[in-house]
């Protein structure tokens, strides 16, 4: 809580047409009566381009975890050098584990072929391929982890079951890959199946994510509230926002136990900074789920329908400008005056609370002890030496007890025993190694392992564990194993 009494938010301007976005938004709140006090930071291009690889100084970060409520415009991550993503730091760092992103459709007056769409997705915000964790592993083959585990899944269900109840909605879809990536996707599954027993008054379905996401695209008021893995939910929070009339107009929260960040979901679209002709109303929908994750709702509310006034009056910037349905085209900031204009005006759009972000309390991790048995190792090695049956015959001369060869895959795919010439092959492959007659390795044996294999000169660049768990195989099978 600020020295005024209000609670404090952090502002970030941000890059492109974020300056001009967020003073729109800025002066729409003050003439709405919305109580915070602003705190101002400099984070993105201009933070990154001084020196500060990471796109946000220290004092930033203090001012996050002082405020605990973030409202942030798009921001530009520079091009080439390595720079990471700043969007992405922020959100695990500061633990926001579920971006909430409305999509709803505003027709008739922004065109839209689905007038009754409204729906919601919930996005897992740490883990899968996001982790960011990628390597160079041979001279042909790049790779890029991806992780889930038990608690960011179990905390991103729960969210979306409580979103949904606490919300008045009727259902939660999960997308998945779980036919292709059993054991990730399929946890993702387990999880939203288990949990989903806890919320019997709400229907649920499992998707596929290519054919839901076929179905969302098609047939989105079908769609309430979809939970998903983090890439997954990328891809079809701005499929939805665009079928349901432009990116333009949604903004999402980014909730953690500890902070919460408000933002547009579109970019900083530098090919129009400074033209003053960016529309606003996805970092305005952003900041009216700030005021009702801060209990503001009065205020939300007729900001709210100030806005949907607007839109319905036909006061439409240049990228929802349609001559048959709009009336006049405006700029960044004669839209923020139409909608100061209409603060006590109430549209003839239904204003309901399709934005509502609240908090979600959701139950703390309890860590279930397991029976964790080594069962082999799969050992990477880098090899351009010539044929898989080559590769098996050196490797099965090299080692010995307790290990013994099972096979070797190539991308994937088993190429050894018993592969198929029509397999093409990279510099990359993949040797499991299960121990004989079924009997326990040790840790102690698997550098011994590693150690025989650079003396017998392979090139060795990872290795990864083989376990099963209370009697469940912890690792996939290679295709045709």
């Amino acid at each position: 809580m600020s020295t005024s009494g209000y609670p404090e938010v952090v502002i970030a301007k941000g890059d492109g047409i974020g300056p001009e976005i967020t003073d729109a938004t800025l002066r729409i709140l003050d003439a709405a009566g919305a109580k915070y006090s602003p705190t101002f930071i400099d984070i993105g291009e201009k933070v990154y381009l001084s020196g500060n690889t990471s796109g946000i100084p220290q004092e930033a970060w203090e001012a996050l975890i002082r405020a605990g409520i973030f409202l942030k415009a798009p921001i530009t991550t520079p091009q080439g050098g390595g720079y990471k993503s700043l969007n992405v730091t922020i959100r695990k760092t500061m633990g926001l584990y579920a971006n909430v992103r409305p999509c709803f459709t505003l027709k008739p007056y922004i065109p839209s072929p689905f007038p009754d769409m409204d729906m919601v997705i919930v996005r897992e915000n740490e883990e899968d391929l996001y982790a960011g964790i990628e390597h160079r592993q041979t001279t042909d083959v790049f790779q890029c982890l991806k992780l889930i585990s038990i608690p960011g899944t179990q905390r991103i269900v729960r969210y979306a079951f409580e979103y949904a109840r606490q919300n008045g909605r009727k259902k939660v879809t999960c997308m998945v890959k779980d036919n292709i990536m059993k054991i990730t996707d399929g946890l993702f599954a387990s999880i939203f199946r288990e949990i989903g027993a806890e919320y019997p008054e709400l229907e649920q379905e499992v998707m596929i994510i290519d054919i839901g996401s076929a179905r969302l695209a098609r047939y989105p008021d079908r769609f309430d509230v979809v939970v998903t893995l983090n890439l997954y939910g990328d891809i079809i929070s701005d499929i939805a926002a665009e079928v349901s009339g432009s990116v333009g107009l949604c903004g999402s929260s980014n909730i953690g136990t500890e902070l919460a960040m408000f933002e547009a979901i579109h970019g900083s679209a530098p090919d129009i900074a400074g033209k003053a002709i960016a529309n606003p109303s996805g970092m305005l929908n952003g900041a009216m789920m700030m005021l009702e994750h801060l209990g503001q709702h009065d205020v939300a509310e007729r900001i709210r329908w100030a806005w949907l006034k607007t839109l319905e009056d036909g006061l439409h910037t240049a990228d929802i400008y349609r001559q048959e349905t709009s009336k006049r085209k405006v700029g960044t900031s004669e839209f923020a005056d139409a909608v100061i204009e209409r603060l006590a005006s109430a549209p003839a759009l239904s204003s309901s609370s399709k934005l509502a972000s609240k908090p979600v309390q959701t139950l703390d991790y309890h860590r279930k002890e397991v029976k964790k048995e080594l069962l082999g190792i799969d050992v990477f090695l880098e090899w351009q030496g010539g044929k898989p049956a080559e590769l098996g015959k050196k490797l099965e001369a090299s080692i010995s007890a307790p290990f013994k060869l099972k096979m070797i895959t190539n991308r994937g795919v088993k190429v050894y025993p018993d592969g198929f010439d029509q397999t093409f092959c990279t510099d990359h492959w993949r040797c499991r190694m299960l121990t004989v007659d079924g009997n326990s390795p040790r840790n102690a044996d698997i550098p011994k392992l590693l150690q025989t294999l650079v003396e017998a000169g392979f090139d060795v660049i990872k290795t990864e564990n083989l376990y099963q768990f209370d009697g469940v195989r912890g690792y996939s099978l290679g295709q045709g194993e």
